[in-house]
Parts: structure tokens; sequence; C-alpha cells
């Protein structure tokens, strides 16, 4: 093709997106639906989505509001799953509602993005919202953050337009989607923070009717009232609990500033740039990402931004996208939310996204077909390229298919009432599974276990303190389950396991010669199942793990 001939096409493209703006938003949107739906169907659902189902599944809205105090989430999304079982309980019908208000965010949060920062900067963050991997996957899961990231885009959204049209309904508006968003998970705390230092400047630097400053004022007052009951009947019991400080101390541990041993330039630098390679899925364009919106920060605070409509100003702006970061950072050297590369920073994703989406404008030159096309490249570099963040299950590992054939083989196996012995995560997978109906009472008769009868057989848990079971802990809790629960020499237990970084059998067989004739039924790589017989020879107890 010509020079002439690519002027041509380039021209039509452009008057295709002045044309026909909402046909291709609609189009994206389509797609973006379709790819959640895609991932959202197919498998069964891990640990902590079970853990949601099961909170969710009661029989009135009070059963669920008190189970949900036992979590370290607020209460919206399982009131939601409590009605919306109505409309049945397959792992995909059970997902709908993230993949709803997923691409629901990716609409609005272009409608506020344009807004604020243009049409290219809008269309580019749209691309990134719809298609990032770690974007789709969060709204295919039966978790919080597709409902946050929904509410926190209209509260954005609905702030702009009420300065913009002085209208306090929006205002309104935003401040309901801002306590809503709380309600969905405990980050929309921070996010409300940012916010309001942000509203802040925009009322005391412009002109605002009185009406729109009374409803920002009085929601503010009723937004810090929420906080405070938050605090008092939930958050207050989760700090410092045993749950909480075993999270703090493993999988979080690098999430928290640890002083005498961190350096707090590096956690800060390093964290920041773990949170962008998390919204990208990617390390490499995680890091470019990080510098660009370093670079977007800078910029705008300095006030190095052109204004296609009056709105906020760029150092507005660049303080809009500091305050999240900057508050994330300040309460995870205090030791009170994680911050860093993982999903308890997806509050942080819109702005990493518009950071990336403003100097990637900048350099198309507010051409919005140059911007486009660049934000599809990156997207399909991190769709080829792209690594999944710790913990994961491959999806062919997670089909729903082998859970159905793992559950079946229990009920060939297992004689009623036979026992059944599990580490705690996989205690949700099995309620849900093996006697979905029985709520989730269960009975601790022995220190350090739970237990429950399950559609006729008994099923025996650790307790949090043991998530997943490997060699070492396996063999110091057998023995304490046995005599706790007196089991009798002979007796045949099932162990099932299945959920993340499953490695009990194979660890076993690997490294101790009792176990090396055991029978192992995998279903995939994320679901095994076999028996031990009280009395057989057993290794010692003090075992190093490896």
């Amino acid at each position: 093709m010509n020079v002439a001939g690519l002027e041509g096409w380039r021209c039509k493209l452009l008057d295709w997106f002045h044309t026909h703006p909402s046909l291709i938003a609609a189009l994206v949107l389509a797609i973006g639906f379709l790819l959640r739906l895609k991932t959202a169907s197919g498998t069964f659902l891990n640990p902590d989505e079970a853990l949601h189902f099961l909170v969710a599944n009661q029989p009135s809205v009070m059963a669920v509001y008190r189970a949900s105090l036992d979590t370290s989430h607020p209460p919206l999304l399982f009131l939601v799953l409590n009605l919306w079982r109505n409309f049945g309980t397959s792992e995909l019908v059970l997902r709908l509602p993230s993949v709803i208000a997923g691409t629901v965010f990716c609409w609005v949060f272009f409608k506020w993005l344009t807004e604020v920062l243009g049409r290219t900067a809008g269309w580019a963050g749209l691309i990134f919202a719809a298609f990032l991997p770690p974007m789709i996957e969060l709204s295919a899961e039966i978790r919080q953050y597709a409902l946050l990231l929904c509410f926190m885009a209209v509260a954005l959204y609905c702030f702009e337009r009420s300065l913009a049209t002085a209208s306090a309904s929006r205002m309104l508006l935003s401040f309901l989607s801002l306590y809503l968003a709380t309600l969905s998970h405990y980050s929309g705390i921070l996010f409300a923070g940012a916010i309001g230092g942000y509203g802040l400047l925009r009322l005391t630097s412009q002109g605002v009717s009185r009406r729109v400053i009374a409803v920002w004022v009085a929601g503010q007052a009723v937004a810090l009232g929420l906080f405070i009951f938050l605090y008092r009947t939930h958050i207050s019991q989760l700090k410092g609990s045993d749950v909480a400080q075993r999270t703090m101390n493993s999988i979080l541990s690098r999430s928290y500033f640890h002083w005498g041993h961190d350096h707090l330039f590096l956690f800060i630098f390093a964290r920041t740039f773990g949170v962008c390679q998390f919204v990208f899925g990617q390390l490499a364009i995680g890091d470019v990402a990080g510098l660009a919106l370093v670079a977007a920060i800078v910029l705008l605070l300095r006030g190095n931004a052109w204004r296609e409509q009056s709105g906020p100003t760029p150092r507005q702006l660049g303080t809009l996208l500091l305050l999240p970061f900057a508050i994330n950072c300040a309460v995870a050297i205090a030791d009170l939310y994680p911050y860093g590369g993982t999903r308890h920073s997806s509050f942080l994703a819109p702005f990493v996204i518009a950071g990336v989406s403003f100097p990637l404008a900048k350099l198309a030159g507010r051409q919005i077909a140059r911007g486009v096309g660049a934000a599809i490249a990156i997207v399909v570099l991190c769709q080829g390229f792209g690594a999944p963040h710790r913990p994961y299950m491959l999806r062919q590992d997670q089909r729903s298919a082998n859970m159905t054939r793992a559950v079946a083989a229990i009920r060939q196996q297992v004689s009623p009432p036979g026992r059944i012995f599990v580490d705690f995560q996989t205690y949700f997978v099995i309620r849900d599974y093996l006697c979905p109906d029985i709520g989730t009472a269960f009975e601790t008769p022995v220190s350090g276990f739970r237990s429950f009868e399950c559609s006729g057989y008994n099923v025996i848990s650790t307790d949090p303190e043991t998530n997943i079971f490997d060699a070492e802990s396996f063999l110091a809790r057998w023995p304490l389950m046995v005599s706790g629960y007196q089991l009798k020499a002979g007796e045949t237990v099932c162990l099932f396991q299945a959920g993340w970084d499953i490695g009990l059998a194979q660890e076993l067989q690997n490294k101790f010669p009792e176990f090396r004739g055991l029978d192992v039924e995998s279903f995939g790589r994320n679901i095994n199942l076999f028996k031990i017989t009280v009395g057989q020879p057993m290794p010692a107890t003090s075992v190093s793990p490896r």
C-alpha cells in the first residue's frame, strides 16, 4: 500500500472514530464482556470463591451478615450473592455479578477518563480496562474487586459531572457509589481518602453552588459515620487477629514495611512498580507502565497538560493520581493494609491505567487512532507474554469436569459415614461441592480442628493455622487428629486436597519410604485423593520442610 493509501486509511479510521464513537465503545465493551464470560465459565470455584459462596448461602439476610463478620470483607458481595443464587448456583451464574460489574466499570471509567484527560486518553484507557488479562480475571471471579472498581468509577464520574453541571443530585449519587464501594471492599476506605482530598481541592479552587457544597459536606459526614460503624463492628476485630498476623507474615509479608529491615525508598519504589506489574500482568511492561505513571504525575503536577474542556486543572489531576498510592503506601508502612503487586491493591488499577493513558495520549499527539493502536499493541504483548500472579491454577487443571470427577470418586470409594480429612483451603471447596446445602456450622471438639457432617460423611478439617497441607504440617497434625477424634487402628481415612499449591501426596511419596506405594488419584494438578490407614507405619513428625 502506498503512502497516499495509508493516509486515506488513517483519515477514514479517524472519521469513523469521530462519527461512531458510541458504536465503537459498545463493540469494545461487548468483546470485553464475552472475554470475561469465557474466563468465568468452565472452571470450579477456587477456595476463596468457595468461601464467598459458603458465607452467602444462608437462609436469611441477617444470617449472611453474621457469617460475613467471620471474614475479612464487608458484607455487600455476600448479600448480593444471597439474592443472586435464586437465578442458579452454577459457577458461571455465581460469577455473573462480577462479570457484569467489571463490564460496567469499563464503560464508566471510559466516560470519566475522557472527561478529565481527553478523548485519546479515554480510548486508550478503555482498551486497557477491557482487555488487560488481570482486569479480565478480576471481573471473572466471585470476589469483591469488580464491584469495588465499578462503584469507584461511578463515584469519580458523578463527582466530575456534579461540578461541571452544578448538580447536587449527581454529587449525592457520587457519595452513594462511594459508600457501596466501601461496603464492597475495605480498600474503598483508602479510595475515599483520595477522592476526599481531591474533592476538597476542587471545591476550594472554583466557584461551586452552595447546594453542591452542602451535599459534599453531608456526604463526608455520612462517610465518616460509615467508617466508624465498620471499624467498631468488624475491622477492630480483624486487626491483630491470628489470621491477620499469619497473612501479614506469609503471603503478604512483602506488601508491608518492616522497620529495621526494609529500606523505605526501595519499599516505595518496588511496591509501586509491583502494583503496575500486577495491573498489566507482565513484568517488563509493568515496569514501563510504572515509569509512565511517574512521568504522568510529574507532568500533571507541573501543569504540563492540555485541557480539551473546563474541569480539573492538571495539578489537581496529578494530585488525584498521586493520593491513592501515597495513602496505600502510608497505611502499609503503618502495618494497616498491604501495598504491592497483589489483588489487595486492585483499587489502584484505575489510577495506574489513567496514569499510563495520559503520556500515551501525549505521545500520540492527541490522535485517537495512534493512541488506540499503541494501547492494543501493549494489550497484545500482555496477553501473549504475561504471567499469572500467585496463587493461581492453570485453566486446564481448574476445569469443572475435574471437580465433578473428584466428587464422584469420593462417593464411589468412601462409604458413609466414612471420614475425610482436609486442610483449611480444601474445607471451603468440599463444603461447596460435596454438601452445598448445610450452611457454615461446624464443631470444634478437638483443638486445632473443625468437623461437620457432609452428605453422610464425617469431614475433619484443620483450622486456619494449617491452610495448605505439606508433609511437615500433615505429619504433625495426623497423630493429633487420630488421638483427638479417637480413631481406631485399621480405620481408613480419605485424604482430599483441592486448591492452590497442593503437593502433599507427591511430597510424601518422594520423601518417605512409608508412602512410596501410596495410591493417589489426581484430577488435574490441583485436586488429589488418597487413603491412609490408622496405625500404618508413619515417619517421625519432626520433619524439616524443603
